[in-house]
C-alpha cells in the first residue's frame, strides 16, 4: 500500500508520489495499491508494506490516521511479525524524521530512483527471516534509516546528548542518497481529477545552484542537476503530448538549465501552437522578453519569481544573488513579452531583519507597480521557518513575524497589489516539527484526528512538557519532556548544540554549514 497524506486530487499532482508508484508498479515482484485520504484502491488480503511520501511537515500526523484506519499499529515497536513494514520518504523525512521516527519502521533518505529498488530487493532477499532480522539487514544499505536501531541519550536536565546506533555493526551516520543520472522524472499519470488538471509534468532541474541560506530545496538536494535536453526533456514532452496539450516544466530554478532557451525555442515551433506551457518559479535575471513572449504564446498568463525581500541587506544575508535592477528588468520584460501578471515570493522574519526592511519590501512592490502598472502583481509571503541541513537551522521564528505579515498586507493591498500571506500560527507548528526530536511523537499521537486545530497542538504540547500525557502515549520507557515551546520554535541555537538530526548527513556536512552560518557575522 502506497499512501499520500491528502486527497486524490492533491496526491496525484505530486510528481514524487507518481514516480514512486510507477517504480513499484513496474516491478513483477510488487503489487502496489494506492491510498489517499478520500480514496482507497482495493487492498490485498495481506499487506506486506505500507509506504508514505511526505513533502510537508504539517501532513505528517495524517500518517497516524491512515494507519489507524488500516488497522496497523501506530507505534513501530508494537508491530508484530504479521504486520506490514511501514516505510516513508520525501524531503521532510530526509531532513528531520525524528518527531515521526517512532511511527516508521524504515525511512528512505534521499532520491528514490536507486534507493527504492535496493530497498525492495533486500526485502525480497530476506522474506524468510524474522521482522527484526529483515530490518537489521536494511541498515547495511546506504541511505536507509531504521529508527529503532538508534537510541537518543539525554542528560539529567533533558538536553539531548547524542543519537547513537545500539549495535556497533550499524553505521553511526545515515547518509542521504543522491541520484546523479542525466534523465530526470516526468508524469506517469495524467488525469482531469488532479489539482492541475490534465497536465504532464516534466522535471527540468533538481536542486538549485543559488544556495539561499534558508532553502532546504537547495542545500538538502545538492548538487544541482539538469535533465538532458535530447535524452530527457524532449522525449518526456513528446510522450506527454500524445495524451494532453498541457505541459508543466518543474524545478526550483528551471530557467537555469543550460539549454533552457533551446528547449523553449523547440517549443516555439508552429506544430506546438495548441500546446499550453507552464513553468515553476524562475530566477529574475533569466526573464527576457523572448522568454515571456514564448510563454504568453503558449498560454501562460503570469510568471513567478522569488525575491525574498525588498531589502538588499536581507537579500545579501540570505545569499540571494539578486539586485534591484534585475527585479525591475524582470517586471519590464514580463510585460514586454505579453504576460499579464507577475507573482513574487517573499519572507518575513529572516535573520537580522528589522522593521525598516519590511518597509523596503513594501516600497519596492509599490515602485514596481508604478513602473509596470499594466501588470497584475501578487505577493506570496510567508514566515521564515528554520529547516534542517541549512545554514539557518540554528535560527528560530521571529516573534514579530505576524505583525510584519499584517503590515505588508495593510500597505500593499490599497495599492492594487494582491497579498497572499501564509498563516503565522501554522508556521509555528511547522517549526515545531522541523526542529523537534522524538519527544514530540507523543504530541503527534495525542492530536491524531484533530491535527488541523491549532489549539489541540498547543494543548498536547503543554501536556507533554508537563508530563501530564497518559502513560499509554508512551509504548516504551517515558523519555524526558520535550524542550520548551520557545526553545524549539523561537530561540537561536548555539552551533555547538546537538541537533536531533546529528546522526543524519546531507550533501553538506555540519562543519561546512557552520561556515555558511557564520558568514552572517562577518
Amino acid at each position: 500500500m502506497l499512501a499520500f497524506p491528502s486527497n486524490y486530487s492533491i496526491g496525484i499532482t505530486s510528481l514524487g508520489y507518481q514516480v514512486i508508484w510507477a517504480t513499484l508498479a513496474q516491478r513483477n515482484d510488487v503489487d502496489v495499491k494506492r491510498l489517499f485520504t478520500d480514496l482507497r484502491e482495493r487492498a490485498h488480503r495481506k499487506c506486506d508494506l505500507f509506504g508514505l511520501s511526505l513533502s510537508w511537515e504539517l501532513d505528517g500526523p495524517i500518517l497516524l490516521d491512515l494507519l489507524e484506519k488500516e488497522g496497523i499499529p501506530i507505534w513501530s515497536n508494537q508491530r508484530k511479525e504479521e504486520d506490514p513494514i511501514v516505510f516513508g520518504g520525501g524531503p521532510v523525512l530526509t531532513a528531520n524524521p525524528e518527531p515521526m521516527a517512532p511511527f516508521f519502521d524504515v525511512i528512505l533518505m534521499g532520491d528514490g530512483e536507486e534507493l527504492l529498488p535496493r530497498f525492495i530487493d533486500n526485502l525480497n532477499a530476506t522474506k524468510n527471516k524474522t521482522r527484526l532480522e529483515r530490518l537489521h539487514s536494511l541498515t547495511a544499505i546506504p541511505g536507509i534509516y531504521v529508527p529503532k536501531f538508534y537510541e537518543p541519550e539525554y542528560d539529567k536536565s533533558g538536553t539531548l546528548l547524542r543519537i547513537s546506533p545500539i549495535d556497533p555493526k550499524i553505521p553511526e551516520k545515515v547518509v542521504k542518497q543522491t541520484f546523479l543520472g542525466n534523465v530526470l522524472s516526468h508524469s506517469t499519470v495524467i488525469t482531469p481529477d488532479a489539482a492541475w488538471p490534465n497536465i504532464h509534468m516534466v522535471e527540468v532541474v533538481r536542486s538549485c545552484p543559488e544556495m539561499c541560506r534558508f532553502c532546504m530545496a537547495s542545500y538538502l538536494t545538492l548538487p544541482f542537476r539538469t535533465s538532458s535536453l535530447n535524452q530527457g526533456l524532449i522525449p518526456a514532452v513528446e510522450k506527454g503530448l500524445k495524451i494532453t496539450n498541457r505541459i508543466g516544466l518543474l524545478g526550483a530554478s528551471v530557467t537555469q538549465h543550460p539549454q533552457f532557451n533551446e528547449l523553449m525555442e523547440w517549443l516555439n515551433q508552429d506544430k506546438f501552437d495548441e500546446t499550453r506551457i507552464s513553468v515553476s518559479s524562475v530566477r529574475a535575471g533569466t526573464i527576457t522578453p523572448d522568454l515571456s513572449k514564448i510563454l504568453a504564446k503558449r498560454g501562460t498568463k503570469s510568471i513567478t519569481m522569488a525575491i525574498e525581500s525588498g531589502s538588499q541587506k536581507i537579500r545579501n544575508i540570505v545569499n540571494k544573488k539578486l539586485n534591484e535592477d534585475e527585479i525591475f528588468n524582470a517586471a519590464k520584460n514580463t510585460y514586454l513579452g505579453g504576460l499579464k501578471g507577475l507573482k513574487l515570493y517573499g519572507m518575513v522574519g529572516l535573520p537580522l531583519e528589522n522593521e525598516e526592511d519590511i518597509e523596503k519590501t513594501a516600497d519596492l512592490l509599490i515602485r514596481l507597480k508604478k513602473q509596470t502598472s499594466q501588470l497584475r502583481f501578487t505577493l506570496g509571503v510567508s514566515t521564515f521557518v528554520p529547516k534542517a541541513h541549512t545554514p539557518f537551522q540554528w535560527y528560530g521564528i521571529h516573534k514579530n513575524a505576524d505583525k510584519r505579515l499584517k503590515r505588508l498586507s495593510k500597505v500593499l493591498r490599497p495599492q492594487g497589489i494582491e497579498v497572499r500571506p501564509e498563516s503565522y500560527k501554522w508556521s509555528l507548528i511547522q517549526a515545531l516539527l522541523s526542529r523537534g526530536d522524538r519527544r514530540l511523537a507523543p504530541v503527534i499521537y495525542a492530536i491524531r484526528g484533530s491535527h488541523n486545530r491549532l489549539g489541540e497542538w498547543k494543548k498536547a504540547f503543554n501536556a507533554a512538557f508537563n508530563q501530564e500525557l497518559n502513560k499509554h502515549f508512551y509504548p516504551v520507557n517515558e523519555p524526558p519532556p520535550p524542550p520548551a515551546w520557545d526553545e524549539i520554535i523561537h530561540d537561536q541555537w548555539d552551533t555547538s548544540k546537538v541537533l536531533p538530526w546529528n546522526h543524519l548527513e546531507g550533501p553538506i556536512n555540519k562543519a561546512k554549514l557552520i561556515e555558511h552560518h557564520l558568514l552572517l557575522k562577518t
